[in-house]
């Protein structure tokens, strides 16, 4: 056995040398640079991405945490009722420039020859044989046998050869390609393999009986070709799918795959047939064409076909036409337009439809958002939401926000002090609400200015804030159409210090000043000025007890707070505090008011103890009690009545207050539980909050109960007791299955129900559910919708779906 020689002959047969390596690259297609793509569809660049994964890439917390009781979408809920549009991330700057050598500087570039034998023969021909390996320009090449012919340029390769790029494993740039032989070009990047096979970033495969490689290796041609991504055993040699093609050519330039006469087979069997078809390859993050078709059955519509259409406008901007069209019900075209600039992004959504539900109408909607970055930190937001009417929305599966929004908003947050504005137009689309539409505020400015800083002389903490608001209401009437402005100043000051005994001390002071301009109401006065003081004085006494690694933390909490009465003369109405929490979180608030128009006033008593229990098995348990206890009642919190004796109290009304007890449950196997209730000394209970979240491999569930009792001071005339309930779960690899449900048990009616279906595996993805909507009213009419989705994998990038993938296992 002749031992392996390494670079032989290399500076004699430089050139030689050369052009035998080269042969390694005209094997491996061209990969052109692909776009980056955000994980919800195909957008804008990105460059050098840092390796952290966006919150929807990750597999999950590392911990417990509480899930929302509702199945959140793309875009947030506010307290208002609104939404905050869905805006698309846009890549960041690239850290440096990468200037790429010259095609001369490449193709002079060394290769490295291993082989058992290496031989020159009397013909001027090269040949290499035995375990013949060859790396050159990041790629390898194995064969059993390579002969390279110095006077015509031509190199014969054979096999079995194998060609990879190693360092491109893994990636959506992995090309694999394994032939039987091989005839080069006499410019090593053209020519002929046969039997050959090639994978594209592990997904997508192609066997053909004859490769063909032109235009210096850009474009590959494979003849009487069969593709697929489905795995593919000898056993069982029949894929779930696959496409039989005269020609499969694939551009290296465009990343795209031209199929000539395809055939779709399903289990071998034909199910469909074209004339042509072009498709992306697996590499393919953003490109224009056709995205997977969606097929939906309503109630109302009927069944129907989405087919969308995406145009790529360049690398930072991109729009997706798609029509809809149901049983002759509905004619429907959705608009989306995605753009990204240096300082910001923009995204707008919007439909137009002619349909049977409302005969002789055109409806439609028009959601759009868009923020940027400005000088010195500032962001800057823009919103803008139209609906013909709510029941638009519930159709078509837009949304199913009440309140629509449109405006600016304005904000910078530093360490120590914050920024925000905005303002903007509220359109209400609930039944009675909108109809009194002119009764209810709809142009609303707000704005706020806070700082922070130690004072240097008495310690502590120090705040200012100054706060602006103004809304307007288009009604002229009395009471009814007021319009109010407020400017309002807060200075604070708070310290705490370590007393002997282990103690914990606190004192806070606070001072807020308020100018009312009230309008178009002659209950109240023209100008309101007013201030009130604060004054509190806290004590808190943390106990810690260790022991067999378990350690129980015990808190008792006392808080002493005076602020004066507030005068006749200095009553506003109040706009921005009727909806009013009380839990564990503002039980030791000064105020527990949401805005500034109503303060809690008079001497009052903030008492509470807390419990935890953590277990070095990775679970812990807290509980928390406590109450209010006031000198006199506060009229803040009742629902009007100038008599106290007609004051129906409350959660926090009266001398005392409900009592709140809170309790938590935290576990390492994900499972956290949290429930809150007020109740009276007679133990009623007024207010209850469940909420469960369970996060683990193979399972997500979500789901809270509420319980409020009736309240005219918030607008609740009957009780709430209502469950939500959204859950995932593992079936079997492959299935995953979800669940969501709203049951409202004073109604005695589910508001909403909704199971899905999705499987996967190597090759296909296919997804259906089916939702019923229970909710009616006038506009409002209950529907049961089922979607389905199917797409073959292998055609551009996909990103990651839930649970596990169900994979084909080849015996061996």
């Amino acid at each position: 056995m002749a031992r392996r020689h390494k670079g032989y002959k290399a500076g004699r047969y430089k050139a030689g040398t050369t052009a035998r390596a080269a042969l390694l690259a005209a094997l491996l297609p061209g990969m052109a640079l692909g776009q980056s793509l955000t994980p919800d569809g195909q957008t804008l660049p990105v460059y050098d991405e840092p390796e952290t994964l966006s919150p929807d890439r990750t597999a999950g917390p590392a911990g417990p945490a509480l899930a929302p009781t509702e199945t959140s979408d793309s875009n947030a809920r506010f307290a208002d009722g609104t939404q905050v549009l869905h805006m698309p991330r846009f890549g960041t700057r690239p850290g440096a420039v990468h200037i790429a050598a010259t095609e001369a500087q490449a193709e002079g570039s060394p290769a490295t020859l291993l082989a058992d034998q290496v031989t020159l023969g009397a013909d001027n021909r090269l040949t290499a044989s035995g375990g013949v390996v060859i790396w050159y320009r990041g790629s390898r090449l194995i064969a059993s046998r390579v002969v390279y012919d110095n006077e015509t340029g031509g190199a014969v390769i054979e096999g079995p050869i194998h060609l990879t790029e190693p360092a491109r494993a893994g990636t959506s740039q992995e090309t694999i390609l394994i032939a039987d032989s091989a005839q080069l070009d006499p410019n090593m990047q053209d020519g002929i393999l046969r039997g050959a096979r090639l994978v594209l970033a592990r997904e997508m495969q192609m066997a053909a009986r004859q490769m063909r490689r032109s235009q210096n290796g850009a474009v590959t041609r494979l003849d009487n070709v069969v593709a697929s991504s489905c795995q593919i055993c000898a056993e069982s040699p029949i894929p779930l799918w696959e496409i039989r093609a005269r020609a499969i050519t694939h551009d290296a330039r465009t990343s795209q795959l031209h199929f000539d006469q395809p055939q779709l087979r399903m289990l071998g069997l034909p199910v469909a047939a074209l004339p042509w078809l072009t498709a992306p390859d697996p590499s393919v993050e953003r490109m224009s064409g056709f995205l997977r078709p969606q097929l939906r059955t309503t109630s109302g519509l009927g069944f129907g076909v989405k087919l969308p259409y995406f145009i790529t406008l360049g690398d930072h901007a991109d729009l997706t036409l798609t029509p809809y069209v149901a049983a002759s019900r509905t004619r429907t075209l959705e608009l989306r337009y995605r753009q990204a600039f240096s300082n910001g992004a923009m995204e707008w959504n919007a439909a137009l439809s002619r349909d049977d539900l409302e005969p002789g109408r055109t409806r439609g909607y028009l959601f759009g958002g868009a923020r940027f970055e400005l000088p010195r930190g500032y962001m800057l937001g823009l919103q803008i939401q139209m609906a013909s009417n709510r029941a638009y929305l519930l159709d078509y599966d837009i949304s199913s926000a009440d309140r629509l929004w449109s405006g600016l908003t304005l904000d910078r947050v530093r360490r120590d002090r914050m920024v925000m504005a905005r303002i903007g137009n509220y359109e209400s689309l609930r039944g009675a609400e909108a109809e009194a539409d002119e009764f209810t505020p709809s142009v609303v400015a707000d704005a706020l200015w806070k700082r922070r800083w130690t004072p240097g002389r008495i310690g502590g903490i120090a705040s200012l804030e100054w706060s602006l608001h103004a809304h307007r209401r288009s009604s002229g009437e009395d009471r009814l159409g007021r319009d109010m402005a407020r400017g309002s100043v807060e200075l604070g000051w708070q310290r705490s210090t370590i007393l002997p005994g282990g103690l914990l001390g606190a004192a806070q002071a606070r001072l807020n000043a308020d100018f009312y301009r009230i309008n178009q109401d002659s209950d109240y006065d023209d100008w309101v000025v007013r201030a009130d003081p604060t004054l509190a004085a806290e004590l808190r006494w943390p106990l810690a007890r260790h022991a067999g690694g378990v350690t129980h933390i015990v808190e008792p909490v006392a808080q002493l707070v005076w602020s004066p009465e507030r005068e006749a003369e200095d009553e506003v109405p109040n706009e921005d505090s009727r909806l009013i929490e009380f839990d564990e979180g503002n039980l030791f608030a000064l105020n527990r008011f949401p805005g500034w128009d109503a303060r809690e006033s008079g001497w009052r008593a903030n008492l509470g103890i807390g419990w935890t229990r953590i277990d070095p098995a990775g679970w812990s348990i807290g509980l928390t009690a406590g109450r209010v206890l006031r000198d006199e009642a506060d009229a803040a919190f009742e629902s009007g009545a100038e008599d106290p004796s007609f004051w129906d109290g409350g959660p926090l009304g009266g001398k005392r207050s409900d009592w709140l007890l809170a309790a938590h449950y935290s576990g390492a196997n994900g499972l956290a539980i949290a429930n809150r209730a007020l109740f009276d000394d007679g133990f009623s209970i007024s207010r209850n909050e469940l909420r469960l979240g369970w996060f683990r491999p193979g399972l997500q569930v979500s789901a809270g109960y509420l319980w409020l009792d009736s309240d005219e001071s918030e607008s609740r005339d009957q009780d709430v007791s209502e469950l939500t309930m959204a859950g995932g779960w593992q079936m079997a690899p492959g299935w995953w299955a979800t669940t969501e449900t709203r049951y409202d048990f004073t109604a005695d009616r589910a508001q909403k129900a909704q199971l899905g279906l999705e499987y996967r595996n190597e090759c296909i993805t296919v997804e259906m559910s089916v939702e019923r909507r229970f909710t009616s009213s006038d506009e409002v009419r209950p529907d049961t919708r089922f979607d389905l989705g199917i797409r073959l994998g292998g055609f551009g990038q996909q990103k990651p779906g839930r649970g596990t993938v169900a994979r084909r296992a080849c015996l061996r």
